[in-house]
């Protein structure tokens, strides 16, 4: 909310527009506790677009007139005008959204703005603005998603033949290269991508019209609402309808695993960075520095993010737990999805965008990571494989190169730098051919299959991953 926005709320004693059975104004601490108008006049573009979906099939139902029908528009029209340019005052007392519309539209247009209401609740109002409000994001989100995958996917094309260290446990284990690690992430992403477009699936039902809890008894034509509004098709049950918050919690769970990829992509970031690893460098731009120690140079981008999935977990949390004692229909309770639901929406955004700008700078230091890859044995498993080759039982082979590997720790050699004669020592079977796959090259060129680290197989792999990105065509 803007600070404009902030400094227009009121808390004047307004008329309740449900007070006609109150005998005594609510007390001044509980409408603030109440209230949600603080966080969900975020809701205002969804909540005049479902008003006027509503309102134009009351006109067509024979419910409204012509009149009635051409005030309502242009008083929203005027509504939406006024909170875009930040000159429009939002009433505690009125608490929430929904009801801080309809108030401002009566003043504006008389005894038509009370008639809107007709045939509706604000508990299928709320159900339906949140519904409008996180398939947008959703689209916003995916969006960003596609922008940082492009720039993996790019990064990797034009590294898919440098060399580094594989890890399993965070040890050495097999060489592989930079644009192989790189898909990794991006399949990882392409997942989260999918899990996105399901959500939006599910999510995409119109629960306009099931009113309070029962329907209503007026004509109204709720798949005509629906296709106005871009939903699927009305939902099917009016007492699920308004109580449902699945969509919000299946959201944050994909959000969670967003963040959760984000995490673990950061960790590894923040590894190759330092002093230790010097694999990759960051632009200063997405750095800093310390206050004492002039030499820092800090990943805070990778950090922050790394730090803000615990904070969309805690979202998912939160709504499982709000919803887990719920009796049908709607509660009060279900006030309290926005805040942690928009908080999701708002870290996932930021942080698809900062990792979005920052992947594409990323710069890595080729020889430090070649020379990573040549030590710790990376090329032990392809002495094994060479041994299989030539008759060797695999548990026999693994157990030649586990002592050929404690000969290497004892002399201070990799393998690839013992002579014939010591490998020999190990297996007789050994002959001078076995140089040729004891290489970092020869090692990463012998995965040539689908899936695997071959630079050739890097390089399909990503032109694949292109393409699909591709064929989700542009985001506007």
């Amino acid at each position: 909310m803007s600070e404009q926005n902030k400094a227009a709320l009121s808390d004047d004693s307004t008329i309740k527009p449900w007070g006609g059975r109150f005998s005594e104004a609510t007390d001044a601490f509980v409408e603030r506790f109440t209230a949600s108008v603080v966080f969900d006049q975020r809701l205002y573009r969804q909540d005049i677009r479902g008003s006027l979906a509503h309102a134009e099939m009351l006109y067509r139902a024979g419910i409204l007139t012509e009149a009635d029908w051409t005030a309502i528009r242009q008083g929203l029209a005027d509504i939406l005008a006024a909170i875009e340019r930040g000159d429009f005052a939002w009433s505690v007392a009125l608490e929430d959204v929904h009801m801080n519309i309809e108030a401002r539209l009566t003043d504006a247009i008389g005894i038509a703005g009370k008639k809107l209401h007709t045939g509706r609740s604000r508990n299928d109002q709320v159900a339906t603005d949140v519904r409008l409000y996180l398939r947008d994001e959703i689209d916003n989100i995916c969006c960003e998603l596609t922008r940082l995958q492009r720039g993996l996917v790019t990064l990797a094309a034009r590294e898919h033949a440098t060399i580094m260290p594989g890890f399993t446990h965070l040890q050495t284990a097999q060489p592989i290269t930079f644009g192989h690690h790189l898909l990794a992430w991006n399949e990882m992403l392409e997942r989260d991508y999918g899990r996105l477009a399901d959500c939006r699936a599910r999510l995409n039902v119109s629960p306009l019209g099931a009113a309070a809890l029962a329907g209503t008894t007026y004509p109204i034509d709720r798949h005509l609402t629906a296709s106005l509004l871009g939903f699927d098709r009305p939902s099917e049950n009016s007492l699920d309808s308004v109580s449902d918050r699945d969509f919000a919690i299946e959201f944050c769970a994909a959000a969670a695993l967003i963040t959760t990829h984000l995490s673990r992509m950061s960790e590894e970031l923040v590894l190759w960075t330092s002093a230790q690893f010097n694999f990759v460098q960051l632009p200063d731009r997405f750095c800093t520095g310390s206050s004492i120690m002039p030499q820092k140079k800090n990943p805070d981008v990778p950090e922050l993010v790394r730090g803000k999935s615990g904070r969309v977990n805690g979202h998912l949390i939160a709504l499982l737990t709000l919803m887990k004692g719920q009796p049908l229909a709607y509660n009060k309770d279900n006030q309290e999805d926005k805040e942690p639901l928009f908080d999701a929406i708002d870290t996932v955004k930021d942080c698809l965008r900062a990792f979005a700008d920052m992947i594409p700078a990323i710069e890595p230091k080729k020889d430090v990571m070649y020379e990573a890859a040549r030590r710790g044995f990376a090329t032990a498993t392809d002495l094994a494989d060479y041994l299989v080759r030539k008759g060797v039982p695999f548990r026999d082979a693994h157990e030649i190169v586990g002592k050929a590997v404690g000969h290497g720790v004892a002399t201070g050699k990799d393998l690839a730098e013992m002579s014939l004669d010591e490998l020999r020592s190990f297996g007789s079977m050994i002959d001078d051919d076995v140089f040729a796959v004891l290489t970092l090259e020869g090692s990463v060129n012998a995965r040539n299959h689908i899936g695997g680290t071959a630079p050739a197989q890097v390089k399909a792999a990503a032109e694949r991953a292109a393409a699909r990105l591709d064929a989700r065509g542009k985001c506007a």
